[in-house]
């Protein structure tokens, strides 16, 4: 066989994150120069799919990596180019194949390369979770039978989970139970999209992850002129100011109290309502008489308010400084059940 028959394999891995056609011009150019291209899994893989529609033709090899290997090794030992399409996750046997026959016949007569078709873009897993969620609430009994309610103990939960992890400093533990709290917010946008797609769609309040993404985004970008517009903010603190003018006037609150959820631990819910009243109460609200406490619950509630009031004045959160403080009491009665 002469060098200008030298056959070859090339198998390109492709990204399942990434819009099929948007191929490297390194992938492009020898899938046009192939003389036969090839993948299996069916005709409807998006990546086959694309390659099709840009006029080439792919074959469709049915079995395992063995029959793909098979198939490629009889095409280049006659001296054809052959390209395999597959998954950048997918097909690892037949990678596995391929590093074992080089080592095995390294004099082979033709030429293996493996091309890195697409490549992940930043955040690009999130459309795997998406992809997941998807097939768990429609093949799964116990996720089709969850509804938002069902779900907000795990919500609450979760986002307990994830304080802990942040008090721990365990940055592993960290972004293990921030993947907890993220596929809440997946999960109840799946079952919100049933509404969009279902039966049930006249009852309308439908929305999807992608509409749940362009809110945040939104919301983003016109809360950060200083970023995204024409408007100076030259340290932190014009920042906020921005941030909660743009905010009033969004929300066109009646009240300073509207939106404060009450289901907030005491300590955070009394430091958001302080906040929101030093916009109507004059600024010494330290000193406004309060009515003499009947019993105990009043005086301690009255002192715990206090406190917090304090420690706004510090600049300290008062939530987080009792929860360092817990935790630091929790080492210690560890330290002495050990000893």
């Amino acid at each position: 066989m002469s060098a200008s028959e030298v056959g070859g394999i090339k198998v390109v891995l492709t990204s399942p994150r990434v819009a099929p056609g948007l191929l490297t011009r390194a992938t492009w150019q020898p899938l046009e120069a192939a003389d036969e291209i090839a993948a299996s899994g069916g005709p409807d893989r998006p990546d086959v799919q694309a390659v099709i529609g840009s006029g080439l033709p792919v074959t469709q090899v049915e079995g395992d990596a063995t029959a793909a290997w098979t198939w490629l090794t009889a095409a280049a030992r006659t001296g054809r180019q052959a390209v395999w399409l597959t998954a950048d996750d997918g097909d690892p046997a037949l990678r596995h194949l391929i590093a074992d026959a080089r080592i095995r016949d390294p004099q082979a007569p033709y030429d293996v390369e493996i091309l890195h078709g697409s490549y992940d873009v930043p955040g690009a897993r999130l459309i795997d979770l998406v992809r997941v969620m998807d097939r768990l609430r429609r093949n799964c009994p116990w996720d089709q039978e969850q509804t938002h309610e069902s779900l907000a103990k795990y919500l609450l939960e979760e986002t307990y989970e994830t304080l802990e992890a942040i008090d721990t400093g365990d940055a592993e533990h960290l972004r293990e139970e921030l993947g907890d709290l993220l596929l809440q917010v997946a999960f109840h946008s799946r079952i919100a999209e049933d509404r969009v797609t279902g039966d049930d769609d006249a009852e309308g309040g439908g929305f999807t992850i992608d509409d749940v993404a362009a809110g945040i985004v939104e919301k983003l970008i016109r809360r950060h002129p200083h970023v995204f517009g024409s408007v100076d903010a030259a340290d932190a603190a014009a920042v906020e100011a921005n941030w909660e003018a743009i905010k009033a006037t969004e929300k066109q609150r009646t009240s300073v109290l509207e939106g404060i959820p009450l289901a907030l631990p005491a300590l955070a819910l009394a430091d958001k309502v302080l906040g929101r009243a030093a916009k109507v109460l004059p600024a010494d609200t330290e000193q406004l008489a309060e009515p003499e406490p009947v019993d105990e619950t009043e005086r301690v509630g009255q002192q715990l308010l206090a406190i917090v009031r304090e420690a706004r004045a510090s600049g300290v959160d008062a939530e987080q400084a009792l929860r360092t403080t817990i935790q630091h009491l929790t080492t210690e009665i560890r330290a002495a059940e050990g000893s």
